[in-house]
């Protein structure tokens, strides 16, 4: 198993606009071999640097099941937009990756 995570530190203020973007986004990651689940996560808000806190959180079988999805299609139509979106962020997402070893 392979856990995919993208973290987004988003503007306060920004949080309802930048989810409706998740919510309205056609992904296609069912469509891939190994795809599993995905989920949004909300996570603290940091009001001192005026940032909340989120994940983007897929499961794959295998780390060349994910590759393979950034390598797709699918993938770039999921990020044909991303650009439009850079107001709602105080930096760039953040990815890690994840191996299961037990």
């Amino acid at each position: 198993m392979f856990i995919a995570m993208n973290r987004f530190q988003v503007k306060a203020g920004q949080e309802a606009d930048f989810e409706a973007v998740w919510r309205g986004r056609d992904s296609r990651l069912s469509e891939l071999k190994g795809f599993q689940s995905f989920h949004l996560l909300k996570g603290p808000a940091d009001e001192e640097a005026g940032v909340v806190l989120y994940a983007s959180h897929t499961v794959w079988a295998s780390r060349e099941d994910f590759i393979a999805w950034t390598k797709s299609e699918q993938f770039r139509d999921a990020h044909k937009n991303a650009g439009g979106t850079r107001g709602y962020y105080a930096g760039p997402p953040k990815f890690e990756g994840f191996e299961a070893v037990l």
